[in-house]
């Protein structure tokens, strides 16, 4: 579950919030307009975080990471943009 504090921390120079509550947020990187979903889950020893990625709105999402907080997924997902903006070759679907 994320907590107000948490939400709050996320970096509106860096992302597009398009949607947060408790448990799920939507953001959009602003430099490569990479859409992510976040989604919290309870389980009986700890939370999780669960990381789902897109490249364009009109795609699904994929499957990126998990991790334990909120601020480690958005560590992820900024070294992920950081690696797209230095010049990843882009994939060709066939």
């Amino acid at each position: 579950m994320f907590s107000t504090k948490e939400l709050e921390t996320i970096d509106k120079k860096y992302f597009s919030i398009i949607m947060a509550n408790e448990y799920d947020v939507t953001l959009m990187f602003k430099n490569t307009k990479h859409i992510w979903y976040l989604h919290s889950i309870e389980l009986p020893d700890r939370e999780q975080v669960i990381v789902f990625h897109k490249h364009h709105a009109s795609d699904p999402y994929h499957s990126h990471s998990k991790c334990r907080t909120l601020k480690k997924a958005i560590r992820d997902i900024q070294g992920h943009d950081e690696f797209q903006l230095n010049g990843r070759k882009p994939v060709l679907k066939h």
